[in-house]
């Protein structure tokens, strides 16, 4: 009965994913600027109350990225607004280190092989290079200073966030890793196409292409989230004593 409850949630958030992303292509499609707009807002607080169901609590850097995501996308629904614009993009800075701190909580790079350190080295200071290249063009095409800045430390936290994700499943080939590093690229892959529509071209499909993807991060943080809870039920269930550390898994 309790296997059937399990699968039977699994379908239903799932589901919820499928659902969001038909509403995004619909919208898409639509080509209605207002429920283009306000489509993504609803991609959180749709999976959380799903998620809130079946589990009750939230460890704080979890509610922090969620909140600080939530409020970048309901700034970017007011997108016509150049202070809303730079708002989302303070949120969404605020979110991309939110877990970064949860990286960094599990990521031990001196246990990892020298020859793979070195390779990650390598690969983060080549993305560093090539940031601080587009950061120089467009810092001569965009004539805010301050919306330039705000380009260069939200992508250096999303290369930063890649660095650790690739590094913990380098060091560890695990479910959690992968599902994080796959929370990772999603949130990468979303900017970079958000920067297309703004930057160089609009068109719906990549706005819808955008959508699809953040919302499939959310989907992946989530499930990471519930398979870590699952895991952390699994290894203390032998264990009688009270352990502290668990009181937000």
């Amino acid at each position: 009965m309790k296997n059937s409850f399990i699968l039977s949630f699994n379908k239903l958030f799932f589901g919820a994913l499928l659902l969001l992303v038909s509403v995004n292509i619909i919208g898409a499609f639509s080509e209605e600027a207002l429920f283009l707009q306000t489509t993504k807002v609803f991609f959180i607080p749709a999976l959380l109350i799903l998620f809130f169901m079946k589990y009750k609590t939230l460890s704080l850097p979890f509610i922090l990225f969620f909140l600080f995501s939530f409020l970048g996308d309901v700034s970017l629904a007011f997108f016509e607004n150049e202070l809303f614009f730079k708002a989302s993009s303070v949120f969404y800075f605020l979110s991309y280190m939110s877990l970064i701190g949860i990286a960094l909580s599990k990521f031990r790079f001196f246990n990892i092989d020298k020859v793979v350190g070195t390779y990650l080295v390598v690969v983060f200071l080549i993305n560093a290079y090539f940031l601080y290249t587009f950061y120089g063009i467009l810092k001569a095409i965009v004539p805010d200073s301050f919306e330039v800045l705000l380009f260069g430390v939200k992508n250096l936290s999303l290369i930063l966030l890649v660095f650790l994700a690739f590094g913990k499943y380098l060091a560890n080939d695990t479910k959690l890793s992968i599902l994080f590093l796959m929370v990772a690229l999603c949130l990468v892959f979303s900017t970079i196409l958000s920067y297309v529509s703004l930057y160089y071209v609009y068109s719906w499909s990549f706005v819808m292409l955008e959508r699809i993807i953040y919302a499939i991060g959310i989907y992946l943080l989530l499930t990471y989230i519930m398979v870590e809870n699952k895991s952390a039920i699994t290894q203390n269930k032998p264990q009688d004593s009270y352990n502290s550390d668990n009181i937000f898994a």
